[in-house]
């Protein structure tokens, strides 16, 4: 089983944290963010993940990323593709057809993928998606109709679903991704209007790592969860 890994991230929002590193191979608790996702795409039964970085960076990945249990095939963008641009570029190097897991290099889910597959194929939907909630950066105030104030909330769960970049991908929709730009401006509206594109509720462990304080979070949460430690494998 293949799996697609966008993986072009500059790392610019962490400044000196990312230690100079592309954004997916930032470490966390002593591992690139990108050796947790792969790890866990091994764990699904991925064995060759196709890795689309920056032009020049692709024996970094091979490097970082061996060893974990997947055969790492680093497709290097020759210029600025956009996210969409991106994982088409990586799937023109699949060697097999069908659904194809995709999903960000630096981001952290404990996604279940064997479900996330099996709900996507009895769906036959074009493309699944994951969807999360997230925090409110704020607290919350609770108000009757009359106006009063009939409790606080600290950072509630917020009622709606993101899209937190995980996707199941079958023909179709891998045909439909633009050659340049985003797909979640293009693809997806497109299959959505179409009736096509299907959403994979996720309600476990989804950290993004985009500023120095998200960094120390995901460290916070690894430190505390020697679980999710990747796992080297013997060739």
């Amino acid at each position: 089983m293949e799996a697609l890994v966008l993986a072009g991230g500059k790392a610019e929002r962490l400044g000196d944290a990312a230690q100079g590193h592309p954004k997916p191979l930032v470490p966390v608790a002593g591992y690139p963010l990108a050796e947790y996702t792969v790890a866990r795409l091994v764990d699904a039964g991925v064995t060759r993940v196709v890795v689309a970085c920056r032009a020049g960076q692709e024996e970094v990945f091979v490097n970082a990323l061996a060893g974990l249990g997947a055969e790492i095939v680093p497709v290097g963008e020759p210029e600025p593709l956009g996210r969409g641009g991106g994982l088409r570029l990586a799937a023109s190097r699949r060697e097999e057809g069908g659904t194809v897991l995709a999903l960000n290099g630096d981001e952290l889910l404990d996604v279940d993928f064997v479900a996330l597959l099996a709900d996507h194929e009895r769906s036959g939907a074009a493309a699944t998606i994951v969807v999360s909630q997230v925090h409110s950066p704020f607290g919350v105030v609770d108000l009757a109709d009359d106006g009063t104030v009939t409790g606080f909330r600290e950072a509630p769960k917020l009622p709606h679903w993101v899209n937190s970049g995980v996707y199941a991908l079958g023909d179709e929709a891998l045909a439909r991704l633009p050659e340049r730009g985003d797909h979640e401006q293009s693809t997806f509206p497109e299959l959505a209007a179409e009736g096509k594109l299907r959403g994979f509720r996720h309600e476990g462990v989804w950290l993004t790592v985009n500023t120095p304080k998200d960094l120390r979070k995901a460290e916070e949460f690894m430190h505390e969860h020697p679980e999710w430690r990747p796992r080297r494998r013997l060739a």
